[in-house]
């Protein structure tokens, strides 16, 4: 019989950190991607994307075949669209979203997206060289809107540092 255990990530290089922050959010789409409705959205994911890949501290995200991650499922819901990348810290992942043509297409979601109660966005810190799963990030988001923010899953209004916690493996809390 032959067991297997989780990968272990890859040493990081000398000046490196050991964590990066893995970061999820969700959104509801108030129309089919092909309308309209969604038209601004729709031309502006290639340039945040392009924006998001050249900025300093960015680290991976997640895309399908189409560049983006637009047609990636979550929560088995076709309406919601799931964003998850890797940072390398809170202060580059701040810095781009509140900067460029992010913030331009930040300040119109409601245009395009519907206003959801529970929590839409979460952060972890992941050892270096890990890229997070959606399964994970579906983990980390139901973690944060059942115990609210802690080392496990958190928010950039109530961060935790890096290295504060061991984190969990495949979106598990610690000690389950």
């Amino acid at each position: 019989m032959t067991t297997s255990t989780a990968p272990t990530p890859p040493t990081p290089p000398a000046g490196s950190t050991a964590y990066e922050l893995a970061q999820v959010n969700i959104a509801r789409l108030k129309a089919p991607l092909d309308s309209p409705v969604l038209k601004g959205f729709v031309d502006g994911l290639d340039p945040v994307n392009a924006a998001a890949d050249a900025s300093d501290g960015f680290v991976w995200r997640l895309q399908s075949d189409s560049g983006n991650a637009t047609d990636v499922p979550v929560f088995g819901d076709e309406w919601l669209i799931v964003n998850l990348s890797v940072w390398r810290d809170v202060e580059a992942l701040t810095t781009f979203m509140y900067q460029g043509l992010h913030r331009e297409l930040l300040a119109r979601r409601r245009e395009w997206f519907d206003r959801l109660e529970e929590a839409v966005t979460a952060l972890w810190w992941v050892p270096s060289g890990h890229r997070p799963t959606v399964a994970e990030a579906e983990a980390r988001l139901l973690h944060l809107r059942e115990h609210g923010p802690t080392g496990h899953a958190f928010t950039l209004r109530t961060a935790f540092p890096a290295g504060a916690f061991e984190p969990a493996g495949a979106g598990e809390p610690a000690g389950a």
